[in-house]
C-alpha cells in the first residue's frame, strides 16, 4: 500500500464490490447475449472516450511514474486499446457467428455446432506498468464477448486509476463496467469474487495467490505474467543492429515491460562487441538520461532500489558493469547498465529484471543457447536475430516461450489479430484478437436430432443389427 492508499479506502471499496458484482450479475440476468450493435456500439464509444481523454491519461501517466514519455503513452496506452478495438469492430460479426461441426459418421445427418456465449462479469486486475493498455486491452476482448467487466487498478497507478474511472464512467453504466481502487487488501477482496472469468497482469508471484484465490469459486483465469524473455543473437548476424533493437526494449518505459528482453546471448567472444554496440546504441535513443522528459523514470523509489542491488549483487559476485550512464538518480530515472561475465548463480540471472539492466551472456553453439534458455522457466517471450529460415524453424520447435518475433523485440504484441499470452510460469490462457473472445466465451457445444433420424436404434435391449455394425467396425 502506498501514500494513496488507506485502510479506509480499502474498506469502502471491498463494500463496493459486493455491491457492483450484484448490479452487473443482474444485467447479465437481464440481458444475457447482446447483440453484434451492443457490442459495436460500446467498442466505438470507447475508441471515442480514448480520443478525447488522451491528454488526460498521458498526464495521469506521467504524475503516476514521476516522469512519463509522453510519447510511449500516446503509442502504447492509448493507441493500443484503439487498434484492438478497431480490429474486433471488423472481425465481431465472423467471431459471433455460430461454427458448425461435424458429427460422427453414426450420427450422419443431424446437426452439430458451437454458439459463443458470453461468460457473464469478468473482472480484470490492471497493472501499474502500462496502467491503461494492460487494463482496457481486456476490456475490449470482454466487451466483443457480450460480457460486463469489473476492473481493480493499480495502487501504484492512482492518478491513471482516477483518469480512468472518469473516461469509462463517460462511456457506461456500472452495471456494464466499474472501477474500483484501493490497496492490497481490495485486491485480496477481488479475486474471491465469485466472478465469471478473471484476467489477471503481474508477477508469477501474485499470479499464484490469485489463482489460489479464484479456485475457491472455481473461477476460470487468465495469467499474464512475465519472466525471463532472452534476445538470441545468431552467429554472423548484424551486431549493431540487434544490438539497437534489443537495447530499445530497454529503453522504452525504461525497460519496465513484461516483453522487454531481459538478457542477451551472443557468440562466444562477441560479448564486448556487443556491448560497445549497445553503448552506442543507448546513446543514439537516449542521449540524456537525467530531465529527458522522454526517457520514463523508475516507477517508485522501491523499485530503483531494487535494480541498483541487483547490480551490486552481481558486482560483488565477479561481474563487469558497463555503464551507459549514472545510475537511479533523484528523478527515478536510470541509464542502461550492461552486466558481463555473470553468473545463473547472480539475483539479476534469476529474477525478471523489469528495468534497464541487460546481462550479455555468451554462448558456443545453439544447441548450448538453446539449453541455457530451457534450463529457465518458459518466457514470455523470445527474440532472436540473424537466424535464417531453418534456424528460425528450429528455435520455434525447441523452444518454449509465449511469443515469439525475429529480428526486433516485443512487436508481436502490437499485432491484435495474433494472441497475446504466456506459457507455463510466465502465465496461461490469451486475449487479443480472436483467442481474447474465444478465451471470454464459452464454447457451448449444441447438437439437434432431426426428426427422422432413428437414435432410438442406439437404445436397449442391446443386440440388434446396427449396434452390431458398430461394434464390428470401430470395435
Amino acid at each position: 500500500m502506498n501514500s494513496h492508499d488507506t485502510p479506509y479506502q480499502d474498506l469502502a471499496e471491498i463494500e463496493r464490490l459486493q455491491l457492483l458484482l450484484a448490479r452487473q450479475q443482474a444485467a447479465c440476468a437481464a440481458l444475457p447475449f447482446p447483440d453484434l450493435a451492443w457490442r459495436a456500439q460500446r467498442l466505438r464509444a470507447l475508441i471515442a472516450a480514448l480520443r478525447r481523454h488522451q491528454d488526460a491519461l498521458v498526464a495521469a501517466v506521467d504524475a503516476d511514474f514521476g516522469g512519463r514519455s509522453h510519447s510511449e503513452t500516446k503509442l502504447i496506452e492509448v493507441m493500443g486499446p484503439i487498434l484492438e478495438a478497431r480490429h474486433a469492430l471488423a472481425k465481431l460479426r465472423r467471431w459471433m457467428r455460430p461454427k458448425r461441426r461435424h458429427t460422427e459418421f453414426l450420427f450422419l445427418g443431424n446437426n452439430a455446432r458451437v454458439e459463443y456465449q458470453p461468460k457473464g462479469v469478468v473482472g480484470i486486475i490492471g497493472t501499474w506498468n502500462f496502467p491503461v493498455y494492460l487494463t482496457l486491452g481486456p476490456l475490449v476482448a470482454a466487451l466483443a464477448a457480450g460480457n460486463r467487466a469489473l476492473i481493480k487498478g493499480s495502487e501504484y497507478a492512482p492518478q491513471t486509476l482516477l483518469a480512468l474511472r472518469k473516461l469509462l464512467a463517460e462511456v457506461f453504466t456500472e452495471d456494464e463496467v466499474a472501477v474500483v481502487g484501493g490497496g492490497p487488501e481490495t485486491a485480496r477482496a477481488f479475486t474471491a469474487l465469485p466472478l465469471n472469468h478473471l484476467v489477471f497482469t503481474g508477477s508469477p508471484a501474485v499470479g499464484r495467490q490469485v489463482m489460489r484465490a479464484a479456485a475457491e469459486h472455481l473461477v476460470p483465469v487468465t495469467l499474464e505474467l512475465g519472466g525471463k524473455s532472452p534476445a538470441l543473437v545468431a552467429p554472423g548476424a548484424d551486431l549493431a543492429d540487434a544490438a539497437l533493437r534489443i537495447v530499445h526494449g530497454k529503453v522504452f518505459n525504461a525497460g519496465q515491460i513484461c516483453v522487454a528482453p531481459d538478457y542477451a546471448l551472443v557468440p562466444r567472444g562477441q560479448a564486448l562487441a556487443f556491448a560497445s554496440a549497445a553503448k552506442a546504441a543507448f546513446a543514439r535513443l537516449a542521449p540524456q538520461v537525467g530531465g529527458n522528459g522522454e526517457y520514463t523514470a523508475i516507477i517508485t523509489e522501491r523499485h530503483a532500489a531494487r535494480l541498483n542491488h541487483l547490480v551490486s549483487d552481481a558486482l560483488a559476485q565477479g561481474a563487469r558493469v558497463l555503464s551507459c550512464g549514472v545510475e537511479a538518480g533523484p528523478d527515478k530515472r536510470m541509464a542502461l547498465q550492461l552486466l558481463l561475465d555473470t553468473k545463473p548463480e547472480m539475483a539479476v540471472m534469476r529474477e525478471e529484471i523489469f528495468g534497464p539492466l541487460l546481462p550479455i551472456v555468451e554462448y558456443d553453439s545453439l544447441d548450448e543457447a538453446l539449453a541455457l534458455i530451457r534450463e529457465g522457466e518458459r518466457p514470455l517471450s523470445l527474440y532472436a536475430f540473424g537466424f535464417d529460415g531453418a534456424g528460425r524453424r528450429r528455435l520455434l520447435r525447441e523452444s518454449h516461450a509465449g511469443g515469439v518475433t525475429f529480428d526486433d523485440w516485443g512487436w508481436h504484441v502490437f499485432q491484435h489479430d495474433l494472441p497475446f499470452g504466456g506459457v507455463g510460469n510466465s502465465g496461461m490462457g490469451s486475449y487479443h484478437g480472436e483467442e481474447g473472445f474465444r478465451e471470454l466465451s464459452h464454447a457451448k457445444a449444441v447438437f439437434t436430432k432431426r426428426r427422422w433420424f432413428p437414435i432410438g436404434l442406439f437404445y436397449p435391449p442391446y443386440g440388434n443389427i446396427v449396434q452390431r455394425l458398430a461394434m464390428k467396425l470401430y470395435l
